[in-house]
């Protein structure tokens, strides 16, 4: 039987902060539900239903449709850009570690669905600013929308979660989608625990 290494106490901390921050993240978001009468659409409170399910523009006669995971992958690069020494979002795969979260039917459903809902969200306010997918802003424009998504408390919610599991896909064992090629390990200069898992024996794989 294969035992879990004792974490050092460096990783502890990192653990129990990452812990603290989802209860802290979840535990808001159910007070935010209920004070929208357990409505996870109603805590969005942007637009009509209309224009965050229909995001489109008549320019060219063409419709500007957008991606929800290409949405997301826009807003982790903005808010984890990489630098010269240091990888960024992309580079530790946060996008695949994140779709690996929202397949896991370990997560309760109001929780996958409020990430992938926040995109429909933030979609409507970049049309209502600019006119134009959130995919096509610059820098700018892109801080300017994000702000406003921050102004509103299930705003803040939604990009702390992703910013939660950037951080996640940061440290997590590759064989879970996220720090490709140990990236993140590198630039932390940290070493893993072993033994590591297989990916036949990751947690979801274990569980009954």
């Amino acid at each position: 039987m294969n035992r879990k290494p004792r974490p050092s106490k460096k990783n502890s901390n990192a653990h129990d902060l990452l812990s603290d921050w989802r209860q802290h993240l979840l535990t808001r978001r159910q007070l935010l539900m209920a004070a929208a009468g357990g409505s996870l659409a109603a805590m969005f409170p942007l637009l009509s239903n209309a224009a965050v399910t229909t995001v489109t523009t008549k320019a060219d006669k063409a419709p500007d449709t957008y991606d929800t995971w290409t949405t997301i992958d826009a807003v982790q690069q903005h808010l984890f850009p990489k630098e010269d020494k240091a990888p960024g979002a992309r580079e530790i795969n946060a996008l695949g570690y994140l779709q690996f979260v929202v397949t896991d039917t370990t997560l309760d459903t109001d929780s996958r669905e409020f990430i992938t809902k926040g995109a429909a969200w933030l979609e409507g306010m970049a049309h209502e600013l600019y006119k134009t997918s959130f995919t096509k802003l610059d820098a700018k424009q892109s801080e300017k929308v994000l702000q406003r998504i921050a102004s509103s408390e299930a705003g803040e919610n939604w990009l702390s979660t992703l910013q939660l599991y950037i951080v996640e896909a940061l440290l997590t064992d590759p064989v879970y989608g996220g720090n490709t090629d140990q990236r993140g390990w590198q630039w932390l200069q940290h070493v893993p625990g072993y033994p590591r898992p297989p990916a036949d024996k990751t947690f979801p794989s274990l569980l009954p």
